[in-house]
């Protein structure tokens, strides 16, 4: 990662690099956002040059395993889909695959703390180097829509192209693996919330974790939550997935939280919650996907509760 990033950094123009490369205290490393947005901070990949944009990309492939890089590539791809719905308003346009912006916090080392963002709609990449290893990843939001492909535009994924499907399956996985007196804990409530909660806040919510703990799972259902847990994870590369991993591990796996609102099958509104002592992650399909599905539009966040952009909450964990 800090190769990848030294290099695209020695080969930015001056006009290049006052838009990138921001001082590591810069406010805007916080300033974060799934929602689509004519600008943020950083440069689109749409203003860079092709060198740029490989380079680009490079630091990408690097900061991310191959899955999670095809699948950030392909949630991108998914602004094709949206423009198309997007030209019947009378409003310009705001979904482009080239509107994802890269900016770069301190200089890059393997020596000190510095680090980058990657951003547009549907996809916050947020990490931290220290002394050249990722001290955070947080927060990481992925979301899709469709989250099933229905149609095909072009320039978008294949028909039948299901994103963030592991994160859904498993979810439903769980709660449906609950006996009657499980669920009386798992399930808060028969309707869904319309969001995740604090979206582009800093730092995450500090509630109290809702739901069954994982001291009360069996075995097999312990399973399905760890496999939950680190398809969140998978994104990453393997030394930063096995990290937090062991992180969740050392701070008492059977503290973890399961939560369930909403519905229990598909094409219905449902969110789930799971938390623990250091992280909290969060899942809601409620909104319809743009070919007019029900429930085909998927938010998913995680986060430390130990604080986001290698931040201390006060207070927190």
């Amino acid at each position: 990662m800090v190769k990848a990033a030294s290099t695209l950094v020695a080969a930015l123009s001056p006009a290049e690099k006052a838009k990138i490369v921001l001082a590591y205290d810069d406010p805007r490393r916080t300033d974060w956002h799934n929602i689509p947005k004519p600008e943020r901070k950083g440069l689109p990949l749409r203003d860079m040059s092709n060198e740029l944009k490989d380079l680009t990309q490079e630091l990408l492939k690097v900061s991310l395993s191959a899955s999670g890089y095809e699948k950030a590539t392909r949630i991108m791809s998914l602004e094709n889909n949206l423009f198309e719905d997007e030209k019947k308003l009378k409003t310009a346009p705001l979904r482009d695959p080239q509107r994802y912006f890269l900016s770069i916090f301190g200089t890059p080392s393997s020596k000190g703390t510095w680090g980058f963002s990657f951003e547009g709609h549907h996809l916050s990449l947020n990490f931290v180097v220290s002394d050249g290893a990722v001290v955070s990843d947080t927060p990481s939001f992925w979301g899709a829509n469709p989250t099933i492909v229905r149609t095909y535009i072009t320039g978008g994924p294949e028909v039948g192209v299901r994103t963030l499907k592991d994160e859904e399956e498993l979810g439903f996985k769980l709660v449906k693996s609950l006996d009657e007196k499980q669920k009386q804990v798992a399930i808060r409530a028969d309707k869904s919330p319309a969001e995740y909660r604090a979206g582009g806040s800093p730092q995450p919510p500090l509630t109290p974790p809702e739901g069954i703990a994982a001291s009360e799972l069996n075995k097999e259902q312990s399973e399905i939550l760890w496999d939950l847990i680190k398809a969140y994870n998978s994104h990453l590369t393997d030394d930063v997935a096995a990290g937090n991993i062991e992180e969740i591990r050392q701070a008492n796996f059977g503290r973890v939280h399961f939560g369930w609102w909403g519905a229990t099958e598909p094409g219905i509104g449902h969110y789930y919650r799971v938390q623990g002592p250091t992280f909290v992650l969060e899942f809601v399909n409620y909104q319809d996907g743009v070919e007019g599905t029900k429930a085909n539009h998927i938010h998913s966040v995680w986060r430390s509760l130990k604080g986001d952009f290698a931040i201390p909450i006060k207070g927190g964990n």
